[in-house]
C-alpha cells in the first residue's frame, strides 16, 4: 500500500472502509460518497473462520450443561448454531438467549422460533445487561466468541461473578491485501485492533504520510497510536456516534 508524500495534499478524495461491503445501498457511506463526490471503497482485513467439531471437543465443554447463552455478534450466533449441528445437538426449546443488541436478538430468527424463546436483549454492552442478569443469575452462561474475544464483556461477567463459560466458536483471521499494495487512498477507516495488525501484517512497512486514519472506538485508536500511526478522525464522540458523521465533519474542513 502506497502513501503519497506531497504535504500540499489534503483534501478527502477516496477513502478505504476496512468492513465488508455493505448488503445494502442505503449505506450512509454511499450517501456521504454522493454528497461530497468521492470514492468509497470496502475491504474487510480480517475474515472469521469457523473451530471445527473435532477441535471444540478437545475444550471438552458439554454443551448440555448450560441454560443459557450470551450473544456479543452475529458471528456468534452463526456459529453457536453450527457447533450443535455439527455436534448433533439439539438445542432445548428453554434455552435462555441473552443479547448485546436487539439487532442480534432479531438476528435469531433465523434459527429459531423468536416469539416462542426466552430471548433478552440490551442496547450495546454486556453492561447494558446488567439488571436482566441480575434476575436470572443463577444461570450456567454459555459464552460463544472468538479467539479474540471482546475484553470489556469477558470483565464484566466476571467482575460480576456470574457462572459462565467461554468457548472458542471461531477464529479471526488476517486477510490476503496483496493487491491493495500499489493502491493510496486518502482516508483508511479502521473498526478494530485486528484490523490494525491485518494492515501491518500484510504490509510491515507501512507509513501514514498524508493518508488519514480514522479509528472507531477506544480500543482501535489504542492500537493505532501503539503502531505508531496518528489518528485524525476518531469516532464515536460526544454529538458523533458514528464514523460516517465524523468523517463528514472532517471532509466539511479538509475539502474546503
Amino acid at each position: 500500500m502506497q502513501e503519497k508524500n506531497d504535504s500540499r495534499i489534503r483534501k478527502v478524495k477516496s477513502i478505504l472502509v476496512t468492513l465488508p461491503k455493505p448488503e445494502s445501498e442505503k449505506s450512509p457511506y454511499y450517501d456521504l460518497a454522493k454528497k461530497h463526490n468521492l470514492k468509497v471503497d470496502f475491504r474487510s482485513f480480517i475474515h472469521v473462520e469457523g473451530v471445527p467439531a473435532r477441535d471444540f471437543r478437545k475444550d471438552k465443554i458439554n454443551l448440555g450443561d448450560f441454560t443459557a447463552v450470551i450473544f456479543t455478534s452475529r458471528n456468534a450466533a452463526d456459529h453457536f448454531f453450527r457447533i450443535c449441528e455439527e455436534m448433533r445437538y439439539d438445542v432445548p426449546v428453554d434455552l435462555k438467549y441473552f443479547c448485546l443488541s436487539e439487532t442480534i436478538a432479531l438476528y435469531l430468527q433465523k434459527y429459531i422460533q423468536y416469539r416462542k424463546r426466552k430471548i433478552f436483549f440490551g442496547k450495546q454492552t454486556a453492561a447494558d445487561l446488567a439488571e436482566v442478569l441480575k434476575k436470572h443469575a443463577n444461570e450456567k452462561f454459555l459464552y460463544p466468541c472468538s479467539d479474540v474475544a471482546t475484553e470489556d464483556t469477558m470483565k464484566f461477567l466476571e467482575k460480576s461473578g456470574y457462572d459462565f463459560t467461554p468457548a472458542v466458536l471461531f477464529k479471526t483471521v488476517v486477510s490476503d491485501l496483496s493487491d491493495l499494495a500499489e493502491v493510496f487512498y486518502d482516508v483508511i477507516a479502521f473498526f478494530s485492533p485486528s484490523s490494525i495488525q491485518s494492515l501491518f501484517k500484510n504490509f510491515p512497512d507501512f507509513k501514514q504520510n498524508n493518508t488519514r486514519i480514522a479509528a472507531f472506538g477506544i480500543n482501535t485508536s489504542k492500537a493505532c497510536v501503539d503502531m505508531g500511526l496518528i489518528v485524525d478522525i476518531a469516532a464515536p464522540t460526544p454529538g458523533v456516534p458514528s464514523m460516517t458523521m465524523a468523517i463528514e465533519n472532517y471532509i466539511k474542513t479538509s475539502n474546503k
